[in-house]
């Protein structure tokens, strides 16, 4: 049976004993009804992997032996969904909770100009995240921005990558499995616009900054739903 996964954000490698905090302590005690000399394993989510032993089973600040270390290096290939929020909060963390699942390595919450603003939690996010990292038994969190303007979206950032765009508009585009089979193993960052599309504007200034215009399939998708099918063809090729 696999071991318990749990998240710590540092982890110093020279250390020995770790308490874990509260919030972690009282899922491994209370909730998990873990004892001491039971073994569980901890993650930063920048590929570190320590098995640990429980060696004071305390329900505020359990205390635990590291064990073993490993780390597990980061894909080559990196992978970027740049997605506009929704209204609706609970479909774009749905949204994050996949891209986390499939192995995306960056995500960033686009303000475009038919954006219906909305509040961003940035912590609960990050716990969204952090959730599905340790359910996937992953050692790996996504990199997670803070929303930006469509604007303000440096493309040259992703000078080595494949730039991509989709879009509903009626214009010449390609299917995003074509392009993605002629540059196997690039690195690749998307663009998924808001419920009402980009404006034109955006479009021509996407493609401007060199974004290839790609089709996800025949059907029109919704955003967070069009961010979770590029994820997956992302990830695939």
């Amino acid at each position: 049976m696999a071991l318990p996964f749990f998240y710590i954000e540092s982890l110093d490698s020279s250390q020995q004993l770790l308490t874990l905090n509260e919030e972690t302590s009282k899922h491994v005690v209370q909730v998990l009804r873990m004892q001491a000399g039971e073994q569980l394993n901890l993650t930063d989510g920048k590929g570190n992997l320590f098995t640990a032993l429980i060696n004071d089973a305390h329900k505020k600040h359990c205390v635990v032996k590291i064990q073993t270390k490993s780390f597990t290096p980061q894909a080559a290939r990196k992978t970027c969904i740049a997605v506009s929020l929704v209204k609706n909060a609970s479909r774009f963390e749905w949204f994050l909770e996949k891209a986390t699942e499939i192995g995306i390595t960056e995500i960033i919450p686009l303000l475009c100009d038919r954006t219906e603003r909305q509040h961003f939690r940035y912590d609960r996010m990050k716990g969204i995240l952090v959730s599905a990292m340790l359910q996937s038994q992953q050692t790996w969190m996504p990199v997670l921005h803070e929303p930006m303007r469509f604007e303000n979206l440096k493309m040259m950032q992703f000078e080595n990558a494949v730039k991509l765009i989709a879009h509903c508009e009626e214009r010449e585009k390609t299917s995003i499995t074509d392009i993605l089979s002629e540059v196997e193993g690039a690195n690749c960052m998307i663009l998924i616009g808001p419920e009402g599309d980009f404006t034109s504007a955006e479009i021509e200034s996407a493609i401007a900054s060199g974004c290839q215009p790609v089709m996800l399939g025949e059907t029109r998708l919704r955003t967070e739903t069009a961010a979770v099918v590029a994820a997956t063809l992302l990830k695939i090729r």
